[in-house]
């Protein structure tokens, strides 16, 4: 179930089947990110794609020495682009694949484009999502809802992309959704549409609060898109570093820490600094002798790989270090942690009222402290949920933002949930973990684990409730008891989390799944 495997064995098999000679790669804007995710340009190259075009750019050359090997999402205007490319081909041959389904009128109109019988081959591969890491991918979608329901494109364009998801990892599911939340029936009930029901299971859900975590902090606070961060508002920040890729699947030291806790990557970034200067050439390095100049020329791509991997990860922890004590998010997690993990309204309306109170909290962090408080205290007799709208109205909060903590009651409140949000913990049980690793990083507190934690743990015990998650499908199938071992064994889970993905949670799913495997 390797995400990145999938998207990169179809690029390669697109390449292969073109045969030898020198190549373009015919991409829209949606499938230039997904190769670029889980390719670089050098490794392109070496496979003779020596261009790299847009079928929607207006000033392509002709090019008949070239062989043309088209990767599109299979949308109108693509199809309508590439009817207008056959019509005039600028160059030799044409290898046509398709991210999705297409309709076989459009494969008529195709065929009736090629006049010139440039087209060599058309095929359909299923790499229609962007692979972040082997085992998350994103579709890169903003404002798929309308209040509570679905905005119609957004909704097809998820259920493209989930059927592809489970069509390139050559899974045929049971589904089974969130029975509280409208959205992922409505999402199931699609996808199941084109598929039939086997033992795999696809899980659909909405996601709650993230933890703090190395690619998950990165998300929220500086942005990560198709794993790049734009480091150019960074004050006094490297030219050469004001565009960073973050890729586990090039950067050995960012696979290893996607999921550590922010003061672990303190204390990793120091042992990275450390082997670093260990390996750094000497200043003073004397090159004498043809084997003193061999050896320097040897080490020198290593060591300008290890620089580079270096810097971009000091700066990118500087970044984040800098705006977690600019925005005192220290203060805020702590207040989060005790709202999703403590039961003690008195010290709760103290804490969300102090920070509120706080200028150097930012407008974003006192939502959702409000949010977080508004869920947690929904029907308590004593809550002051009035008076902290008020006081987000005082610190001149937009009235677009303050609605959104109805929004969220409405969405995610008592009334709709149908298991515990936030689960309470024994006060004698919660720690405070303190990390010594970076300097100015004293402590972050990862008392609480997502819901999605629990939900997993009981969905590999085969435990979970039929009347909160509800299966889709025949049921023969649904009926079917499978005893715990025999689950363990080939139960695989594909989670879909219907709005934002941070990476953090997919963490604790994973974590949990490989104990319990």
């Amino acid at each position: 179930m390797n995400l990145t495997l999938a998207v990169k064995q179809y690029i390669s098999k697109m390449i292969e089947n073109s045969g030898p000679g020198m190549k373009v790669l015919l991409m829209d804007k949606e499938t230039t990110s997904i190769v670029s995710v889980v390719y670089t340009q050098s490794e392109i190259l070496q496979k003779e794609v020596y261009l790299f075009e847009r079928i929607d750019s207006q000033n392509r050359d002709s090019m008949k020495h070239l062989k043309a090997i088209c990767f599109l999402r299979p949308t109108k205007e693509n199809v309508e682009h590439l009817i207008q490319e056959l019509r005039k081909p600028k160059y030799s041959v044409y290898f046509i694949y398709f991210s999705n389904v297409i309709s076989k009128s459009e494969i008529k109109a195709l065929a009736e484009a090629d006049e010139q019988e440039v087209v060599a081959e058309v095929q359909e591969f299923y790499g229609d999502f962007i692979a972040v890491n082997p085992h998350l991918f994103s579709l890169n979608l903003q404002g798929v809802a309308r209040g509570r329901s679905w905005e119609p494109t957004m909704l097809s364009r998820c259920t493209q992309g989930l059927t592809s998801v489970l069509l390139a990892l050559k899974k045929c599911p049971m589904i089974r959704y969130q029975l509280s939340s409208d959205m992922s029936k409505r999402l199931a009930e699609t996808v199941k549409v084109s598929m039939t029901t086997t033992l795999p299971l696809t899980h659909i859900l909405c996601r709650c609060v993230l933890q703090w975590t190395y690619q998950a902090m990165v998300h929220e606070l500086l942005g990560l898109n198709n794993n790049r961060i734009d480091l150019s508002r960074v004050p006094g920040i490297n030219k050469d570093l004001r565009e960073v890729v973050l890729s586990a699947e090039h950067d050995e030291f960012y696979a290893n820490n996607l999921y550590m806790n922010f003061g672990e990557i303190g204390t990793n970034i120091k042992n990275l600094m450390e082997d670093f200067q260990k390996k750094k050439p000497k200043g003073q390095q004397k090159l004498e002798s043809i084997s003193d100049m061999k050896a320097f020329v040897d080490n020198y791509p290593q060591f300008k790989k290890m620089s580079g991997t270096v810097s971009k990860h000091v700066t990118v922890v500087g970044e984040l270090s800098r705006l977690v004590a600019e925005r005192q998010l220290m203060e805020v997690s702590e207040v989060e942690q005790e709202l999703a993990c403590q039961n003690d309204h008195s010290n709760a309306q103290q804490n969300v009222r102090r920070l509120l109170q706080n200028p150097r909290v930012a407008e974003l962090d006192a939502i959702r402290l409000v949010m977080l408080y508004a869920l947690r205290y929904e029907r308590h007799s004593s809550s002051i949920l009035p008076s902290l709208m008020d006081e987000l109205s005082r610190r001149g909060v937009s009235e677009r933002y303050r609605r959104m903590v109805q929004s969220v009651v409405e969405y995610g409140g008592k009334r709709i949930r149908g298991s515990d949000l936030i689960s309470p913990t024994d006060a004698v049980a919660i720690t405070k973990q303190f990390f010594k690793g970076f300097k100015g990083v004293e402590n972050v507190y990862t008392q609480h684990q997502p819901l999605l934690h629990d939900t997993l743990d009981q969905l590999i015990k085969g435990r979970l409730k039929d009347s909160q998650f509800p299966y889709l499908g025949p049921s023969s199938l649904r009926d079917r008891k499978l005893p715990g071992k025999s689950y363990l064994h080939f139960l695989e889970e594909v989670m879909s989390a219907t709005g934002h993905s941070g990476g953090s949670d997919r963490a604790q799913g994973s974590s949990r799944h490989s104990n319990r495997r």
